[in-house]
């Protein structure tokens, strides 16, 4: 071990902990008038949203919520959800955030194994939450949340309506200090098999995260996303991965920030236009449903600002956007990661070639962000060549990784594996930094001896003009092994087969971008996608709905 000088602090030094309490307090200082705005129907300043804050800690300590408890949330994305972000980990209580989007059966698994204690339930699920109320197991209370102070919704172990209770609330609380490596978030995760599993950050992570996306976010100059000068929305759900972590950047910095409730495409219209919405972040399905949006049409979106993550950012998707005055970068990051993990960059070398491939490096996962440390890894835990051709799973270290799942050391273990986080992605590196992810290693296509990147055949199929989504997976094949199956929908009045799609890709197996293999031969002509509960293609869905159609004999199959 390193003999490393340490020098004892003076007696009396306070021993600052970090905690997310220290992002509160510095929005109302650059900026207390500043507005955050719910909808169209709510509006108030920094400095009533930390009096609000308190008023809500108040009422949860009245309650009976205590430091160690998990309190859990279920609302749309809101100031409320705002101001429990902090209020709630505060307290040195747990956030769980729950996916109101799972089915009732895995919410009530969530709630019991996170060992919720409060549960604040926006009125529109109450219905829901009567539902799965009597198998709670852990559950001594519920605060009522609604835009109705009047609402008379009945929930088990009512205290109150949200407003009311913080109305007749104190308006400060002294928040204590205490350990920072305290968990603060919880929330569920769902994988490929099994049920959810429980990812967790303590207050340090969720600092340390915070203040490396600010530096990512503000400070580098080919990205330069949000500054406090920005208006901020989410169009990612706070439920997952606290909206991707931006809302205690904007918090910390006092950026302006609009919160839309339910995901609803002309009020997203709305909002954008009416408080000058220049910055958001969302995945490629739900971006493509705002462009749709009849409120966007002859909109002219420029200057605003994008992150896109989740999902693999093609082309065809970039260059809509740029058409509406969107500038598109892509990041990349993983419900176990907090989630940023790396965000595209434009070096010196890349502003000096033209636009053309600039643009194909807006859309790579990027460049690995501040305190980040990325590696690719062979199935034996090698680390393996960093030359933008050689492929392995995406490993990564970073002091904002969770340390396993919650209650499931076994799984923590796996995930953890060679001493790095292993993502399950295939990725490589290159002498830039640059990361690009090539596929899911679940999602990748073996074929006759060749691995096919079902993201890369969904980029260069969206790129023909008469597709509006696309999805790729691999299915059985007696002879192959696998072969590339495409579920495509056709933008309206478009007409698409098989056979126009492999006349599409013909020019890229001739320019050497993919090999003939990788043409499907079967392609389904459907509506709509499935999709998961945050707007990603769902891939486990659709192989189990190919494999129904093959043994059926679907009509929506177009053959070569």
């Amino acid at each position: 071990m390193l003999q490393t000088r340490i020098i004892p602090p003076a007696a009396n030094a306070h021993p600052y902990p970090l905690l997310i309490k220290s992002l509160l307090l510095s929005g109302s200082r650059y900026e207390k008038n500043r507005e955050i705005v719910y909808r169209d129907t709510l509006r108030y300043n920094y400095a009533t949203f930390n009096e609000r804050v308190a008023r809500l800690a108040n009422v949860l300590t009245q309650a009976g919520v205590k430091a160690g408890d998990t309190v859990a949330v279920m609302d749309w994305d809101s100031h409320r959800y705002l101001e429990c972000m902090f209020a709630v980990p505060m307290l040195g209580a747990v956030l769980h955030t729950i996916n109101i989007r799972l089915s009732p059966e895995q919410i009530l698994y969530t709630m019991n194994h996170a060992e919720d204690r409060f549960v604040l339930v926006n009125s529109d699920f109450a219905t829901l939450y009567q539902g799965i109320a009597g198998q709670l197991s852990t559950v001594t209370g519920t605060l009522l949340l609604t835009d109705n102070a009047q609402s008379a919704v009945e929930l088990p172990g009512l205290v109150g309506e949200y407003e009311n209770l913080l109305a007749a609330a104190e308006p400060t609380y002294a928040f204590a200090d205490f350990d920072e490596n305290s968990v603060a978030t919880t929330f569920y995760t769902t994988g490929t098999t099994g049920n959810p599993k429980g990812v967790y950050f303590t207050h340090r992570q969720l600092v340390l995260h915070t203040l490396s996306m600010a530096t990512t976010l503000g400070s580098l100059d080919s990205i330069r996303l949000m500054g406090n000068d920005d208006v901020y929305m989410p169009i990612t759900p706070m439920f997952h991965v606290h909206a991707w972590g931006v809302p205690y950047v904007a918090t910390m910095l006092g950026v302006k920030q609009v919160y839309p409730g339910r995901y609803e495409p002309e009020m997203l219209c709305k909002l954008i236009k009416s408080e000058q919405v220049t910055f958001s972040h969302c995945v490629p399905t739900i971006l493509q449903m705002l462009l749709a949006a009849p409120g966007a049409q002859g909109h002219d979106f420029k200057g605003m600002k994008v992150i896109i993550g989740g999902s693999a950012l093609n082309r065809a998707v970039y260059d809509a956007a740029k058409a509406k005055g969107i500038q598109l970068t892509a990041a990349y990051g993983m419900s176990e990661t907090c989630p940023l993990i790396s965000c595209a960059y434009i070096n010196e070398d890349l502003l000096a070639a033209g636009e053309e491939q600039r643009a194909s490096y807006r859309i790579k996962a990027g460049i690995p962000v501040p305190m980040v440390e990325a590696a690719i890894m062979d199935s034996e835990g090698q680390r393996l060549p960093v030359d933008g051709e050689t492929q392995g799973e995406l490993v990564l270290r970073a002091p904002w990784l969770t340390q396993g799942y919650y209650r499931e050391p076994q799984k923590g273990e796996e995930l953890w594996t060679h001493g790095w986080l292993h993502t399950g992605d295939v990725a490589t590196l290159d002498d830039m930094g640059f990361i690009d992810i090539r596929d899911r290693i679940k999602d990748v296509i073996k074929t006759g001896g060749e691995w096919i990147s079902s993201l890369e055949l969904e980029d260069l199929i969206s790129r023909q003009s008469a597709v509006r989504e696309v999805a790729v997976v691999g299915v059985a094949d007696q002879q192959w092994g696998e072969r590339p199956f495409a579920l495509v929908v056709a933008k309206e009045g478009q007409h698409l087969d098989a056979g126009i799609l492999k006349e599409h890709l013909k020019p890229f197996v001739e320019q050497g971008v993919i090999n003939k293999w990788a043409i499907p031969s079967q392609i389904a002509l459907v509506t709509e996608i499935p999709k998961t509960s945050v707007g990603k293609l769902d891939k486990k869905r659709i192989r189990v709905d190919l494999k129904q159609w093959q043994e059926t004999g679907s009509e929506f199959l177009s053959s070569l």
